[in-house]
């Protein structure tokens, strides 16, 4: 049985729960589908040590503040609890273990299709799945050669089972980051593997997050930023000693600087070794780009996400940086009553992007609505006039 409602969210993380909460304060019917267990699951499998870089104060959702006893910087297990309270507060239907295969648009309805073969109905669809549920695993040479363990970031939990091995770490984001110097602090022996660079910013400058400042820093022209962010590494250098990671290169798509010096510090001292970008696998281990070969028993790939946008097959394009194509942040250029919230990543953080635009999506569904309701009403007035 089809179930029409006016709004269908797609996912059940930050990005869902932000969404359905602005949809119900506006009254809206609709149903947030979730593919996991429960919500927020992919935040419930990050690794265990995962502490949010923004600042609790910017990182909370529409309406519900976090603890006055939760950290200033949230612990995963921290924001996770927080969702789950999020969504008793406002009391949000999530259905969880629906995982969204196809979804298609006739006749101004579109439906959602589940892998158990379950049909939803709704006038107006939100993606708001993020980017973590689809990791992005490069086609690397060789790799079936290899006879060590091969995983990406998504899957790593803890430094168990790691300790004394040859552990390769492939990536220069935060997660890279952090999942090296656990390892190298838990007895791993750490090699990094960098192909471009990265910025190095502090977490926190006199106490206060990074986070306000990039706030502020966030509005001005690219041009300012880039010419900022050099200055900061420019002093940070000045303060740490030189930099030990390559200039990143200039991209048209956000480029979330490293937070934090923990990596650096233990580059610098020999800790974690660095090596360039990875050519191939061996046997062994791997060769680099520079033609050296290292032996490692593991190799994690901190290579990042792309948009989870796989239920749309055919239906939308991409912008370069891989998200749908969107005006107003948050509209779909290609389909009509489809929007996206969770796309929007820059240096202000990706959860203070999320509460904005969960608020826009919100906005434009309630704006169509009424205007189709308004347009419905008149139809049969003006007959009656004839």
């Amino acid at each position: 049985m089809l179930r029409p409602y006016d709004a269908l969210v797609i996912g059940a993380g930050p990005a869902g729960l932000a969404t359905s909460a602005a949809l119900s304060r506006e009254r809206v019917q609709h149903v947030v589908l979730e593919r996991g267990e429960q919500l927020g699951q992919t935040w419930a499998n990050l690794y265990d040590s995962l502490v949010l870089h923004t600042a609790k104060g910017l990182s909370a959702l529409p309406g519900l503040r976090f603890s006055r006893a939760t950290p200033l910087f949230p612990s995963r297990e921290d924001f996770l609890s927080y969702l789950h309270r999020y969504a008793d507060r406002f009391q949000l239907p999530v259905e969880t273990r629906a995982d969204v295969a196809s979804l298609s648009r006739a006749n101004g309805t579109w439906t959602a299709r589940t892998t158990a073969g379950v049909l939803v109905e709704a006038r107006s669809v939100v993606v708001a799945t993020g980017i973590v549920s689809n990791p992005y695993v490069p086609e690397i040479p060789g790799r079936q050669l290899f006879g060590g363990r091969v995983l990406h970031s998504v899957e790593y939990r803890r430094p168990d089972g790691f300790t004394g091995r040859r552990v390769l770490v492939v990536g220069a984001g935060n997660s890279a980051g952090e999942i090296s110097v656990e390892l190298a602090r838990g007895g791993a022996d750490v090699t990094l593997a960098v192909r471009t660079g990265a910025s190095v910013i502090p977490r926190e400058i006199a106490g206060i997050p990074i986070q306000y400042f990039a706030v502020v820093l966030a509005s001005l022209p690219m041009t300012v930023q880039r010419t900022v962010a050099a200055a900061m590494a420019a002093t940070s250098a000045f303060v740490r000693g030189s930099a030990v990671l390559p200039r990143p290169p200039v991209k048209s798509c956000p480029n979330v600087p490293l937070i934090g010096f923990h990596m650096a510090d233990l580059l610098r001292d020999g800790t974690i070794r660095l090596k360039g970008g990875l050519a191939e696998f061996t046997s062994s281990g791997v060769r680099f780009t520079d033609e050296s070969e290292q032996p490692f028993d593991a190799v994690i790939l901190a290579t990042g996400y792309r948009a989870a946008v796989g239920m749309m097959r055919n239906l939308i394009r991409l912008d370069p940086c891989g998200f749908a194509l969107r005006r107003d942040k948050v509209v779909s250029v290609d389909r009509p009553d489809l929007y996206f919230v969770g796309h929007n990543y820059d240096i202000r953080g990706g959860l203070l992007n999320i509460s904005r635009d969960a608020r826009l999506a919100a906005e434009r569904i309630t704006s169509t609505l009424r205007d189709r309701s308004r347009t419905s009403t008149e139809m049969p007035r003006r007959r009656n006039e004839r």
